[in-house]
């Protein structure tokens, strides 16, 4: 196993490029890089600059390598196509001309496209109950399988960026048998998986076990953890995703309810050789806390042994 860590701008709450709570995106990169990690993935659309020439001379000043870039939209639009494709050309042709990893990966290598459903009004109050949440119809799951699979072909046909599928908490790639239908109907020659053990653990499944049965198909890997206190009220409750952020439901990794030791043994099973992002979704408002708990995260894992 050969694990390098890279952080992420919602750890700051940098969700919405235009609110006016959220740090520079300089102020991000060099408290990622006073925490000690290595990589940074860029956030969403229209945080970070798409100017490779300054972006690249902010990662190398830092000592930081580019790991991915995501496309958090909607994808169950045929409308919203075009959008998907222009959102595609800019955030590839950024990433792709960035500060890299070149110590190889066990599969993939970065930079990512890391493709997120965006989180739905009439899913994000039943996020992590998969008995309430409602699900797309055939056709529309179709819509969507159609979608990713476009822009995963142009970012790999004109960019050489890989793609992976995120599930996430709101969206309509969450539950365990939507992440099934999505390594049925997606081949893996298109698009890889980026699984993430805070969303996994929030929307009802075992993260190790999850990581372990996926392996064949996962290039890339997130990490978070979960309060349980706080994510239990929440699911009681049925607040959306985002207000449980607010509340805390994320918490530094190794305090919360994800068994971080079962997660390693898979890693270190399966010998994975790769990037992992850790995160931790908050309040905007609260970004003053991050570099202590990204910092306390960081510590954590190489107490452990990763």
């Amino acid at each position: 196993m050969n694990v390098r860590f890279a952080s992420a701008p919602c750890s700051w709450g940098v969700e919405d490029p235009n609110n006016p709570y959220i740090p520079t995106w300089e102020k991000v990169l060099d408290e990622v890089a006073a925490a000690g990690y290595k990589g940074i993935e860029l956030g969403p659309y229209g945080y970070f600059p798409l100017d490779d020439v300054v972006v690249s001379e902010a990662l190398n000043k830092r000592g930081l390598k580019i790991i991915g870039g995501t496309l958090f939209d909607n994808f169950v639009s045929k409308d919203n196509l075009p959008t998907l494709i222009k959102k595609t050309e800019d955030i590839c042709a950024l990433i792709s001309k960035l500060p890299k990893d070149e110590e190889g990966t066990t599969k993939a290598a970065p930079p990512y496209l890391v493709i997120i459903d965006i989180i739905k009004a009439e899913r994000s109050p039943y996020a992590g109950n998969p008995d309430k949440a409602p699900r797309l119809s055939d056709e529309d799951w179709a819509v969507m399988m159609e979608n990713i699979k476009i822009v995963a072909k142009l970012a790999w046909e004109k960019y050489g960026v890989r793609a992976v599928v995120h599930p996430h908490a709101g969206g309509y790639i969450e539950f365990a048998d939507e992440i099934k239908k999505v390594v049925r109907d997606i081949p893996y020659d298109t698009a890889g998986l980026c699984l993430d053990t805070g969303h996994l653990y929030y929307s009802q499944m075992d993260p190790a076990q999850w990581i372990k049965d996926n392996f064949e198909v996962i290039d890339f890997i997130h990490f978070k953890d979960i309060n349980k206190d706080v994510y239990d009220k929440a699911i009681e409750e049925e607040t959306d995703f985002f207000s449980a952020a607010e509340k805390g439901v994320m918490c530094p990794i190794g305090k919360g309810a994800v068994d971080y030791d079962a997660v390693k043994q898979v890693l270190i099973d399966a010998d994975y050789n790769g990037w992992v992002t850790l995160e931790q979704e908050r309040d905007p408002k609260d970004h003053d806390k991050t570099l202590a708990d990204i910092t306390e995260s960081l510590e954590y894992l190489n107490k452990v042994g990763f």
